[in-house]
């Protein structure tokens, strides 16, 4: 079943369930949980994220030429630190100690999407040892179907169990917008103009 699919899923049963009442849930039976898709893109669109959906590599080519057409930012002015990034896209250059004056974009993976709050977890596989205050205030991130998980826990369990070198750095991407009540996770953290470009995987 593909993404959109899954995520029309549950209102198109709703819709369906309406009417003679015969299907709705008793107040004694447990809740049904949220698809963690759906409970993804809902918080992250709630966060102030720009989502956007590929069914392939073209689709996020394509996607990306918008955001920069968007924007009238050059090629030049992204940074990454993705060797595959930069090579599949062409880009001029990437950053590791220093980022250029002229920079204004950053596009990186990630590596998890966090269903419960919409965030995104990131490493110093993607920004190095830089702090998110360092960063641009735009950011792209490219990230497929199957990096969706429920929880931060889920997410530094599998960070622990891939079987590669565990990077420093971690931390989540959360605040898109100005958010005045922030809670004390995410104390310190800058708010990030950000777009999600998300990959079916095939």
């Amino acid at each position: 079943m593909s993404f959109f699919k899954n995520i029309f899923k549950k209102s198109t049963r709703s819709a369906n369930s309406s009417g003679d009442g015969q299907n709705e849930e008793s107040d004694f039976m447990p809740k049904s949980e949220t698809p963690t898709d759906n409970r993804f893109v809902h918080n992250f669109i709630n966060n102030g994220g720009k989502f956007l959906y590929s069914v392939d590599q073209d689709e996020v080519s394509k996607n990306i030429a918008l955001i920069l057409e968007e924007n009238s930012w050059e090629k030049s002015q992204l940074i990454c630190i993705d060797k595959t990034i930069t090579k599949g896209f062409k880009l001029e250059y990437s950053f590791s100690k220093k980022i250029k004056e002229d920079s204004i974009c950053l596009i990186s993976t990630c590596e998890y999407l966090i269903a419960d709050d919409g965030s995104i977890l990131i490493s110093s596989n993607q920004v190095a040892e830089k702090k998110l205050s360092e960063l641009p205030n735009d950011i792209i991130i490219l990230a497929k179907t199957d990096q969706l998980i429920n929880n931060i826990s889920e997410g530094l369990t599998g960070i622990k169990n891939s079987g590669k070198s565990i990077p420093s750095n971690i931390t989540t991407l959360k605040h898109f917008k100005d958010c005045n009540d922030k809670d004390f996770l995410s104390y310190g953290s800058s708010s990030k103009n950000l777009y999600l470009i998300l990959l079916e995987n095939q």
